[in-house]
């Protein structure tokens, strides 16, 4: 395989697709010329991209539920969580000022919350202490540029709002099967 980004409409295969970094819109012109529907997220979209691209049955859809209603400020430990609660601002503000500004919707926090109808933002905030210790560092997919400019920040501190941006376009021009080795892993 070729260490140049190819256009997307090169792309053949879904492995050729997959080591890639592109953006959810540009996913979703391939599923439209392809004649796929362009709904979901990025990773929904790779599946049914590499599915189509391997000549293999390409999974339908998710079905989207409703929006359900959110919870509004006021909110406190004894607030139970209704089905289908998003990370809000309105969880985010309480969250900081149960345990800090160290506060994150991380891998843990999201499930929880997703999962959590019924239970108490007090059990949410047990929830969160409990899963430090098993911190995995990962990030999901879709918060792969969030979780880069994180990290190069951290290893630039002097660094500006446009390097960041030049590196960002330099590492994601790279193979995914590359990055580690260009930039090590976890520091772009």
């Amino acid at each position: 395989m070729d260490e140049t980004r190819p256009a997307l409409t090169a792309v053949r295969s879904g492995a050729e697709l997959r080591r890639w970094y592109w953006l959810r819109a540009e996913l979703q012109d391939l599923a439209g010329a392809l004649g796929l529907s362009r709904s979901g997220g990025k990773e929904e979209l790779l599946q049914r991209l590499s599915a189509a691209l391997d000549g293999e049955p390409v999974p339908a859809p998710a079905r989207r539920r409703p929006a359900a209603r959110q919870l509004t400020a006021p909110v406190g430990p004894r607030t139970v969580i209704p089905d289908g609660q998003r990370c809000s601002q309105v969880l985010r503000h309480f969250f900081t000022a149960e345990v800090g500004p160290a506060f994150r919707f991380d891998e843990h926090m999201r499930e929880f919350i997703a999962q959590g109808e019924g239970r108490t933002l007090a059990e949410a905030v047990e929830h969160w202490h409990r899963t430090r210790e098993v911190q995995t560092g990962k990030i999901g997919r879709q918060f792969e540029y969030n979780g880069f400019t994180r990290a190069w920040f951290a290893a630039h501190p002097g660094g500006t709002q446009p390097q960041c941006l030049e590196a960002w376009q330099r590492y994601r021009a790279l193979p995914v099967d590359a990055r580690d080795r260009e930039a090590g892993p976890g520091v772009p």
